[in-house]
């Protein structure tokens, strides 16, 4: 079992910046890989952003890169999503997953553990 907890999202202006957490505990097999999506109202969910937990190669939707930030700090068991030049069409509910086993970063079907989410809302 994993439990995932996201917090910090809010509220921003374009062109500001949030840091999004996921705080994981429980098996680390099941946290091969660590992900953050999204999902708009009336869309479907999108990955955002993955990180490898042993490679630490990380993964990016086209539309966020450059402007996000993925990362890992093993001391904390704690995912971030360090996001910038926000734009109202990153406002959505990001959730943070795990899986054990590799595979397409972006199937969101292939993840096992998922956290709450935590709302990120910007406006122009």
């Amino acid at each position: 079992q994993v439990q995932l907890k996201e917090s910090g999202g809010g509220s921003v202006q374009a062109g500001g910046s949030l840091r999004l957490s996921c705080a994981a505990s429980g098996s680390t097999s099941s946290r091969s890989v660590m992900a953050w999506f999204r999902q708009a109202p009336g869309m479907e969910r999108e990955g955002v952003a993955a990180i490898f937990t042993i490679t630490r190669n990380t993964y990016y939707v086209d539309s966020v890169k450059g402007r996000f930030t993925i990362s890992l700090d093993d001391t904390k068991n704690t995912v971030y999503l360090q996001m910038n030049s926000l734009t109202p069409e990153d406002t959505a509910m990001y959730y943070c997953a795990s899986k054990g086993s590799h595979g397409f970063w972006k199937e969101a079907q292939s993840y096992t553990y998922w956290g709450q989410g935590t709302q990120v809302t910007v406006s122009s």
